[in-house]
């Protein structure tokens, strides 16, 4: 049964994330963490972590870890199976559509009409995120801020942003700065 509802749950993250696997983060956040509690908010922070680090598609790698946490080998291919055939379908269809349709106004007035949608989806991400890591929770609580998750963020928000140091090269400096950190402090 266990099989059938990771199935059937990345088939939906599957079907509704448009826009890539950013924006699927807070659909697999409310399917494996507040609606399945398969993996816990923490859990869900490192798997975002490994899942980006990891090569191919984020939200497949995200299923085929929580899938294989909580079925083993055959959980993880019913859940990454599950959300990789929505993509199939729907981008087969849309293949032959766009082809056959690319020069109309209609089909430009509908990707359009996506793009503030995705990036909603990977704000909300984001900020999830963020506020997990800087405040240990979804709830903004000052007096548990974690400096260090702080000022980590903010060093790589720089990083990134504004030198375009390669994002995997400043997720282990940040990494490694992060345990550096913690076994001075312990």
């Amino acid at each position: 049964m266990i099989y059938l509802q990771l199935f059937l749950s990345f088939l939906q993250i599957g079907l509704f994330s448009i826009g890539g696997g950013y924006a699927a983060m807070p659909l697999i956040q409310a399917q494996v963490v507040e609606k399945n509690s398969w993996i816990t908010m923490d859990q869900f922070t490192d798997l975002v972590t490994i899942a980006e680090m990891t090569p191919g598609p984020i939200a497949v790698n995200a299923s085929t870890f929580v899938g294989s946490s909580v079925g083993g080998v055959l959980g993880a291919f019913a859940a990454t199976f599950g959300c990789i055939t929505p993509s199939i379908v729907i981008v087969s269809l849309l293949a032959f559509a766009y082809k056959r349709f690319k020069g109309a106004s209609v089909m430009e007035s509908v990707l359009a009409t996506l793009r503030p949608a995705v990036v909603a989806l990977i704000a909300g991400a984001g900020i999830s995120i963020l506020l997990n890591v800087v405040f240990g929770g979804q709830t903004v609580n000052f007096d548990a801020v974690n400096f260090i998750g702080l000022a980590l963020f903010a060093v790589a928000f720089i990083l990134i942003r504004k030198f375009k140091v390669n994002a995997i090269l400043v997720m282990c400096l940040c990494g490694a700065a992060n345990l550096i950190i913690n076994l001075i402090i312990s």
